[in-house]
């Protein structure tokens, strides 16, 4: 990461008597604070065997790279990066709590959240439960609509979960940190191009799985207590909402696996009371994969709907 271009730093804030990690950021050419004014980023990481608030470090360098203003807010979710990894069972209420408080305590003032993916779930609850915290949301690639509007078993869940948290799951966990598996994982299942699956996305992955703690978020996801039927939730969010996928996006769950982008655009365009699309060259993981055109592509949105640019900056 270019310290010429962006100034970072890791701190950290309780939240249910945990220690939650989180980094922010802002343009070094702008000191003292002069970009304070403008509505502030949010990003939520996805879930997965080492993913962590590291997945945003590339588009936060991005971003500043094309002379963006606004200051951004990188938490871990717990479970995950340096946040506190306790075993237990984490659903989409619960990380919406947690950053519920972050945003509270930390940012003090609406945001706008970039979510990547399947954590679609947990800023639904926000939006839901904290309306006034969110000023927009773009979604990054966010599940398939069937997956998003089915409802599951809860003890299904339950099962998988306590199946996963048996020597038999460690011994899943140690064999999914192997970097042959992440290789071809990220090639089948995240990434439009093999080529794009880099040292830098594996040794990223390999280095975060290591403390086998961050197992526990991983096998809450697997367990799928972040899947239920949100029709109801999507169709009541009010703020402005951009939708953005790539495509080649692609299901990983059975459902889902014969539609295309358009359809997959369309059917959440369908029900966001304040929603607008984008297509993107790449898969399922655009802030990364094709990071120069995510932020190119959301840059409008973020200008449009941001407290604080005027209208020489819109234009």
């Amino acid at each position: 990461m270019n310290l010429n271009t962006i100034t970072s730093s890791i701190q950290f804030y309780n939240w249910n008597n945990y220690r939650c990690a989180y980094e922010f950021y802002q343009p070094n050419n702008q000191p003292n604070a002069s970009n304070s004014y403008l509505t502030p980023i949010v990003l939520i990481h996805p879930i997965g065997v080492g993913l962590s608030r590291k997945f945003w470090h590339r588009f936060c360098q991005e971003w500043y790279q094309q002379d963006k203003p606004n200051q951004i807010y990188n938490p871990d979710l717990l479970g995950c990066g340096e946040s506190d990894k306790p075993r237990v069972a984490y659903y989409p209420e619960d990380w919406a709590e947690q950053l519920q408080c972050f945003l509270h305590k930390v940012v003090k003032k609406p945001a706008i959240l970039i979510v990547q993916g399947a954590l679609f779930p947990v800023a639904i609850e926000l939006a839901q439960k904290y309306s006034n915290l969110i000023h927009g949301l773009v979604l990054a690639c966010p599940p398939n609509w069937k997956v998003m509007t089915q409802e599951t078993s809860n003890q299904q869940q339950k099962i998988i979960w306590n199946l996963l948290n048996s020597p038999l799951g460690g011994a899943f966990y140690r064999y999914a940190r192997r970097e042959k598996f992440l290789q071809n994982f990220s090639v089948k299942q995240l990434f439009g191009s093999a080529d794009a699956v880099d040292a830098e996305w594996l040794n990223t992955l390999r280095a975060g799985s290591k403390n086998p703690a961050t197992r526990h978020a991983v096998f809450s996801f697997l367990a799928g207590f972040w899947r239920k039927d949100y029709l109801d939730g999507i169709s009541s969010i009010k703020q402005p909402t951009l939708v953005v996928v790539g495509q080649e996006i692609s299901s990983i769950s059975k459902e889902g696996k014969t539609v295309q982008a358009d359809e997959w655009l369309a059917q959440y365009l369908a029900v966001l009371p304040q929603g607008t699309g984008i297509k993107l060259p790449g898969r399922n993981v655009l802030p990364y994969e094709s990071t120069t055109e995510f932020v190119k592509g959301i840059s409008p949105f973020i200008e449009k709907f941001s407290d604080g640019y005027s209208q020489s900056d819109k234009d």
